[in-house]
């Protein structure tokens, strides 16, 4: 796993709830908030970087906790995810600068996961 991300409509309860429970620390996602979206990193006490992130889906999409691994190529892992018996929800190749490109998808038991590659240096 690369990244995990907590998708929810009250980002400061869940802020609230992780940090209290895993001793988390948050801090907003620069490049999301430059687009206009509300995201907050998350550290784990200690760490160097972050290892995932809240989303605040200000009710457009359902609440959710999903987990990312990082892939070369978005297309690709779409196009091989479908040939396997997988489903593509959603493509997000242009996400505004600095952010990554990602996509959701199911497997076949249709669990949701999310794949992701890095922004462009």
């Amino acid at each position: 796993m690369a990244w995990f991300e907590i998708a929810t409509s009250d980002p400061d309860g869940a802020q609230k709830f992780y940090g209290s429970l895993f001793d988390w620390a948050f801090e907003a996602d620069g490049p999301a908030a430059s687009g206009g979206m509300d995201c907050r990193n998350i550290k784990a006490s200690g760490a160097d970087a972050p290892m995932g992130g809240i989303a605040n889906t200000g009710g457009q999409a359902p609440d959710h906790a999903v987990f990312y691994i990082l892939v070369a190529d978005i297309d690709t892992t779409c196009a091989d995810a479908e040939q396997l018996g997988g489903l593509v929800v959603s493509k997000h190749l242009d996400p505004g600068p600095g952010a990554p490109t990602f996509a959701y998808l199911r497997d076949p038991a249709g669990n949701l996961f999310g794949v992701f590659t890095p922004p462009a240096a």
